[in-house]
């Protein structure tokens, strides 16, 4: 079963550093890549009706 906490964490630091910014400097109180967090699981979301055998 794929961990989809562990995939929208990776997605959300890849769209980080795609922006040109550190993955774990502080914004607003927390790791800057949490900051993308929304885009991460939009992009999921998007993309796992064709990953599962549904």
């Amino acid at each position: 079963m794929p961990d989809i906490d562990k995939a929208m964490e990776a997605a959300a630091r890849a769209l980080c550093r795609l922006a040109g910014h550190p993955e774990n400097i502080n914004f607003e109180g927390k790791p800057m890549w949490q900051s993308y967090l929304p885009e991460a699981k939009a992009a999921l979301d998007a993309a796992l009706p064709y990953l599962r055998d549904e």
